[in-house]
């Protein structure tokens, strides 16, 4: 079973800041779903990029099963924050599936950005109309394919981003903020979605603002601020979160 490791990352942006994250270790397993939570600027979009191989850090390292992520990064898919896309481009929901059917990209990064330049040049990407169609319906979304993307509702361009991304032959799914200004009915389809996805053997690692009762439907969670607060199942991450308010608590009484 592959098993996607960092290892110590640390990663600045510049030599004149501070670090976004610091001294960070995790690992994901196929047939898992885990959740990266913790608060504005916390590092989890950072760190969601860097395990993706955009960019490497200032120290440590990412493997999968012992290889260097860079040369295995195909294995990585990275889905980017809804509000990264510019969804009044004029293509339709199909269309914009299958750009995520990349051969090899001749631009430096095949970033989900690129939409206008792939669709410039062709060759870029493999048009498989089965593999589209299929990534469609298991997001749910195959009644939309000629729609245009500036006539989706929020969580129908959540799903159809999703089936761009599922169109990676990748193992390792990394979804930023997916659920983020969805409101809860939509968020809950979402996240019967990618359980699926999970339970079908890839490993799904998502950022995300959910606190509380919600983490529940995660096998592992993952608390981020610029360096891991706390790792483990729901229930342990809470046991966790609640002793150190507790410590916190304390400290701020024993003071005179």
């Amino acid at each position: 079973m592959q098993t996607l490791n960092a290892k110590n990352l640390t990663y600045s942006y510049s030599k004149k800041t501070q670090p976004a994250i610091s001294k960070v270790s995790l690992e994901i397993k196929p047939g898992t779903l885990t959740a990266l939570v913790g608060p504005n600027g916390a590092g989890k979009s950072t760190l969601l990029r860097l395990m993706q191989g955009q960019g490497s850090p200032d120290k440590g390292e990412i493997t999968i099963d012992g290889e260097k992520l860079l040369k295995v990064r195909n294995k990585v898919a990275l889905m980017p924050q809804r509000s990264s896309m510019n969804w009044k481009f004029p293509i339709t929901v199909e269309r914009l599936v299958a750009l995520g059917q990349i051969k090899k990209s001749r631009f430096r990064k095949d970033s989900p950005f690129q939409i206008k330049e792939l669709i410039s040049n062709p060759k870029t990407w493999i048009n498989k109309c089965c593999e589209i169609e299929a990534a469609m319906q298991r997001v749910g979304i195959s009644n939309l394919a000629k729609r245009r993307l500036d006539s989706l509702s929020g969580g129908q361009q959540q799903r159809a981003l999703l089936a761009k991304t599922l169109m990676s032959p990748s193992k390792f799914f990394l979804l930023d903020e997916p659920c983020s200004a969805l409101d809860p009915p939509a968020r809950d389809e979402f996240l019967k979605i990618i359980r699926q996805i999970a339970d079908a053997g890839m490993a799904v690692f998502i950022s995300s603002h959910d606190w509380g009762s919600s983490l529940n439907a995660y096998d592992k969670v993952v608390v981020l601020d610029k360096t891991v607060i706390a790792i483990g199942n729901p229930k342990e991450v809470q046991n966790k979160l609640d002793d150190i308010c507790c410590l916190k608590e304390k400290n701020l009484c024993d003071c005179d």
